[in-house]
């Protein structure tokens, strides 16, 4: 009797409200096994569990559990939390702040909201066609970082995604240059991109002698396509 008064004693608390609500929130039952050893983990002192460790404890495999840690970084359910410790060495961690908090809105306002997120284009989904693979749960809190902290229009990040897609310069700190120095210059519209870009061109298309401008009007055609597209 011993080893079962030690097994109900070893138990771990979790919100009930989760196993009735997840479908509402867009998960399935992948997806909460995944958030129930995140929460796991955390109560015995590990607060960034990896794939591999979390899929030790599972029936699917280390790329399943990181497709579902993308899905719920996504969805904002899940963040990666990044603080200094006392030897000046960064330390990451999940919360599943986002995820609680969703627990306890209102069903009406929880409506609304949903339904104006799906009016804004999947990011998400446009980066992972882009670079041509999933993204990692630290690029997806990246992107996230633009729309929440940084208060980025989402149609001016994919403007900027397609400028560094079209320079060839593919990278997540390239993009955050853009994003960053067009925040510097007061660009908050895709409209205001495409001038701020037309005015560049100019710019570059003056200097220099005939053939240099016909070459850089040639290839900033290329570059500048985007910004003619509807948004």
């Amino acid at each position: 009797m011993n080893w079962i008064n030690t097994l109900l004693k070893d138990q771990m608390s979790f919100p009930k409200r989760l196993l009735t609500m997840y479908m509402d929130l867009g998960l399935n039952e992948r997806d909460v096994m995944v958030i129930m050893q995140i929460h796991r983990y955390q109560q015995e002192g590990n607060d960034f569990p990896t794939p591999s460790e979390l899929s030790q404890f599972l029936s699917f495999s280390e790329q399943d559990c990181s497709q579902v840690l993308r899905k719920l970084i996504q969805k904002s359910y899940l963040t990666i939390e990044q603080s200094t410790g006392s030897d000046q060495v960064i330390n990451e961690s999940y919360s599943l702040f986002g995820l609680w908090e969703k627990l306890t809105e209102d069903p009406e306002e929880s409506y609304e909201t949903n339904n104006q997120s799906d009016d804004q284009p999947n990011l998400f989904v446009l980066f992972e066609q882009e670079f041509g693979r999933p993204l990692s749960p630290f690029e997806i809190e990246t992107v996230n970082i633009w729309i929440d902290e940084d208060q980025q229009e989402p149609a001016l990040i994919k403007a900027a995604l397609r400028e560094a897609v079209l320079m060839g310069k593919l990278n997540f700190k390239y993009i955050d240059r853009i994003l960053r120095e067009w925040k510097k210059k007061g660009i908050r519209t895709v409209q205001q991109a495409r001038e701020a870009s037309k005015s560049f061109r100019n710019q570059q298309g003056s200097s220099g002698n005939q053939e240099t401008y016909q070459k850089r009007n040639r290839d900033s055609s290329i570059y500048y396509n985007w910004l003619e597209e509807d948004e």
